[in-house]
C-alpha cells in the first residue's frame, strides 16, 4: 500500500466542476474522471468523504435576484447537490468502489440520513461517504458543509477543488491574468485578504479546529492522489 500523509480526507467538489465544459448538467466523463481519483486514492488506504455542490443544476443565488424566496431557493438548492450525490455514487460503485450517500434532508428512499457515528463506521470499513443536502439549513453554504463534516468526522485535511482554477490566487485568475498565485496561507490571512477561498463561516469553522485546506484542480493528472501523499500542488491554508 502506498505511503500517504493524511489517512482521512473529505473532498469537496463544486457542482460547476460536474458540468464539464458546458454550463449546467452533468457531464459522465468529467465525472468518471473524478470517480476514477476518488477510486485511486482508495486503493491506497485513504478513507475519503465527499461533499458536493449543486450549481450545475441549480444557483440559490441566482433564483434569490429572479424574486424566489431565499430559504426554498436554499432548499431547491440542496436537492441539486443530492443529485450530483446520487450521481457520483453510481460511477463509484461502477468502479467497483462501496459508497454510501447520507443527506442532511430527508430523503430516506434514496440515500441514509445524516448520522455521524454511521459515516464514521462507513469510512473504517472502507466505503466512500458521500455528504449531500448540505447542513440541512437554508443560508448555509456546501462550503459550510463541507467544513462542518471534515470536523464532525475527524477529517485531516479538506480539499478543496475549484472548477478550471488550481490554487488560490489574488483575484479571479480566469478574468485578471495577472492574478497571483499563493502556494501557502493561514487561515486569517485568507479571512483577511477576502480571497474568496471559501465563505466566512466555513473558513472559521476550519480556523477554529486548526484543520488545514488544499484547494487545488481535481482535473490535474493525478492531482487528488499527489495531495494525499504530501506533494506541494495548490494552495495550503493552515493555522501556521
Amino acid at each position: 500500500m502506498t505511503e500517504t500523509k493524511y489517512k482521512r480526507v473529505l473532498l469537496k467538489i463544486s457542482g460547476e466542476s460536474f458540468a464539464g465544459e458546458s454550463k449546467f448538467g452533468i457531464d459522465i466523463d468529467t465525472l468518471t474522471r473524478v470517480a476514477k481519483q476518488i477510486k485511486n486514492v482508495v486503493e491506497m488506504g485513504v478513507a475519503v468523504a465527499v461533499v458536493i455542490g449543486g450549481g450545475n443544476i441549480w444557483r440559490g443565488d441566482e433564483a434569490e435576484a429572479n424574486g424566489i424566496d431565499r430559504v426554498t431557493a436554499d432548499y431547491a438548492g440542496m436537492l441539486a447537490t443530492v443529485i450530483n450525490a446520487l450521481a457520483l455514487q453510481d460511477i463509484l460503485e461502477r468502479e467497483g468502489i462501496n459508497t454510501r450517500t447520507q443527506s442532511a434532508i430527508g430523503i430516506n428512499q434514496v440515500a441514509e440520513p445524516y448520522i455521524r457515528r454511521r459515516a464514521v463506521r462507513h469510512l473504517e470499513k472502507g466505503r466512500v461517504v458521500i455528504f449531500a443536502g448540505g447542513t440541512g439549513n437554508p443560508y448555509m453554504t456546501t462550503d459550510t458543509a463541507a467544513a462542518l463534516r471534515a470536523i464532525e468526522i475527524g477529517a485531516e485535511v479538506l480539499l478543496m477543488t475549484k472548477n478550471k482554477v488550481d490554487g488560490i490566487y489574488s483575484a479571479d485568475p480566469l478574468k485578471n491574468p495577472e492574478a497571483k498565485k499563493f502556494d501557502r496561507l493561514t487561515h486569517l490571512e485568507a479571512l483577511n485578504l477576502r480571497l474568496e477561498v471559501m465563505d466566512a463561516t466555513a473558513l472559521s469553522l476550519c480556523l477554529e479546529n486548526k484543520l488545514p485546506i488544499i484547494v487545488f484542480d481535481l482535473r490535474a493528472p493525478r492531482g487528488m492522489e499527489k495531495v494525499v501523499k504530501g506533494e506541494s500542488i495548490g494552495t495550503l491554508v493552515s493555522s501556521g
